[in-house]
């Protein structure tokens, strides 16, 4: 989605082709099923049906219908969803007519409106997985997620050149030709509230930064639980929101510098499991990693040959897990063991001497999530899209408890990744601009 990044560019006058350069990667994914099928999703619909077949896909007709289907949901959002902070149903139906709520699926799961157009469970679990964008279970997040495949169909897959980092870098680059003042390592102790208004921002250093308005990118439950005062609305707002807003998956990631090129791999890879109703239901359900999960494998220096030495690859090797919140035994798992598990599955779908080829590793599990970031259980994509809890909805931008208190990332519309979280800072920031309007019209008209 780099029409997010372009808006934000364009918000102060910028281009972002100035700062940041992107380029469009094909094909976007090759998939590897267990059975040793393996297909490539590409953008181009000619080739999208040919590849299909080596999944003894239904008529062309059925994927065509598909692409209708999730298409007319994502240009009905457009009008609401990606223009405007939603804290819920409400906030919907005001924006749409019932013709329009209607398209957007609003009684069946994503897995629901994948078998209704396929009778393939090669393409059920392919495109059913596309949920995990954001981390949510396919079998109980709500269908208008499916419009994540022509998001990625429609759209197309960018890389970043020089890798993701450089968005970071191209928005600083901004905030400085504008004079913005920027803090880095300035972890902050608590924020500051007086009266039921959030006044500012306190450093660990003990540095009091007032401001008007304060917006947290920290999620929104860790934000209420480790930034602000420990009342007993406080709590019970937690419990509530707790209840409602599921963290998302978590992930085991091994970031892995090997010695060999492995030629049969593209810039995105994944590698199916065998059942991905056992796979979901352990994750989501049970509270356990799967015992055959599915993989994902990002090489940027297939796209991008600076990313690696000659001759070498950088594997950044993806296993979604449950967060630390629902997770057996408080997330003290065995992630080395588990480590072995996803070598194990890789090596036998074809990524041969793999273990043996690996000169520099470090990983990432839940805990050091959680640390690293203050992610809610260690969660990679903020809040889980669950239809029967929250109605694929996340927790409000506005707080309820303080006034001049705002959030914006994962846990907030719209949502998590990197185009969601961006577009939920624009977003958030609008909403801050609205909220002074009517306060200034509000005095003005007594």
């Amino acid at each position: 989605m780099p029409w997010v990044l372009e808006q934000l560019f364009d918000s102060v006058h910028r281009k972002l082709e100035d700062y940041i350069e992107i380029e469009r990667v094909e094909p976007q994914w090759r998939t590897f099923y267990e059975d040793g099928t393996s297909l490539d999703i590409l953008s181009d619909l000619p080739k999208m049906l040919e590849e299909l077949k080596k999944v003894k896909a239904e008529p062309d007709s059925s994927f065509t219908k598909f692409l209708s289907y999730f298409q007319d949901m994502y240009d009905v959002c457009m009008k609401s969803f990606y223009k405007t902070s939603i804290e819920g149903l409400k906030d919907l139906r005001t924006q749409h007519s019932l013709k329009e709520l209607i398209t957007m699926d609003p009684f069946h799961t994503v897995a629901d409106g994948t078998k209704k157009h396929f009778q393939n469970k090669q393409l059920e679990q392919l495109f059913n997985f596309f949920v995990m964008y954001v981390g949510s279970n396919p079998y109980s997040a709500p269908a208008v997620l499916n419009q994540l495949v022509y998001v990625q169909l429609g759209l197309g897959i960018y890389y970043v050149k020089g890798g993701m980092y450089n968005i970071a870098n191209g928005i600083r680059a901004v905030l400085d030709e504008l004079r913005a003042e920027i803090h880095t390592s300035t972890p902050v102790s608590h924020i500051h509230v007086e009266d039921g208004k959030a006044k500012g921002a306190v450093t660990e250093d003990g540095d009091f930064f007032e401001a008007e308005v304060i917006v947290s990118n920290l999620e929104v439950i860790p934000a209420y639980k480790t930034l602000l005062p420990q009342t007993s609305k406080a709590k019970k707002e937690v419990k509530q929101l707790s209840k409602t807003f599921q963290p998302s998956v978590s992930g085991l990631v091994l970031l892995l510098g090997v010695n060999k090129k492995f030629s049969h791999l593209k810039h995105h890879n994944f590698f199916f499991s065998e059942d991905p109703e056992l796979e979901f239901k352990q994750i989501f359900e049970k509270g356990i990693p799967a015992d055959d999960p599915t993989v994902y494998i990002g090489i940027s220096s297939k796209s991008d040959p600076s990313q690696a030495p000659e001759g070498k690859e950088n594997l950044f090797v993806l296993t979604h897990v449950p967060p630390k919140t629902a997770m057996k035994k408080d997330g003290q798992w065995d992630w080395d063991a588990y480590r072995e598990v996803v070598l194990d599955k890789l090596e036998r779908m074809g990524l041969e001497g793999l273990r043996d080829s690996i000169e520099y590793e470090q990983s990432f599990n839940p805990n050091t999530l959680e640390e690293l970031y203050g992610a809610n259980g260690g969660s990679i994509y903020g809040i889980a899209a669950d239809k029967s809890t929250n109605g694929g909805f996340k927790i409000p931008s506005r707080s309820s408890l303080y006034e001049n208190l705002y959030f914006a990332g994962g846990s907030t519309h719209p949502g998590g990744g990197v185009p969601m979280v961006t577009l939920s800072g624009q977003l958030t920031a609008d909403l801050i601009k609205s909220d002074r309007e009517n306060e200034l019209k509000s005095k003005k008209a007594k």
